[in-house]
């Protein structure tokens, strides 16, 4: 599945995520190892820490659906001028699931590559690997 087709997807979840209260409408679209791709939006809350965001999202639902994964590609898609990486909780916990390619799409004409070890160079491990 190309960058393009994944933008789409993410586009598309952004448009279903809940965020009355940053109007902030997050979507990302990802693709196992095993070909599958799942999607997922940010849902916020007015307990703010208990919002989940949309990368989040999308790996438990791949997760719900695989069980343990590993993330080939991640695509990120925000309603901004600018491609924006998501935020360091996400970092960590796209790390935890491989070294994906990481794709930050906007509604700009410009978009971000980045890997999950570019992002986050230090990232926190348990185990030995």
């Amino acid at each position: 599945m190309s960058d393009n087709e994944l933008n789409l997807k993410a586009k598309e979840a952004a448009s279903r995520a809940y965020a009355p209260y940053s109007n902030f409408r997050v979507g990302c679209a990802l693709i196992t190892t095993s070909g599958n791709i799942y999607t997922g939006c940010n849902v916020e809350n007015a307990s703010y820490g208990l919002t989940i965001c949309a990368e989040r999202n999308a790996i438990a639902n791949a997760i719900n659906e695989e069980g343990i994964i590993e993330i080939a590609k991640l695509v990120v898609y925000t309603p901004t001028p600018n491609p924006t990486p998501p935020c360091g909780a996400c970092r960590q916990v796209i790390h935890e699931f491989g070294d994906p390619e990481i794709m930050s799409y906007c509604d700009g004409s410009q978009s971000k590559k980045h890997s999950s070890s570019e992002l986050l160079p230090h990232a926190f491990k348990l185990k030995n690997s």
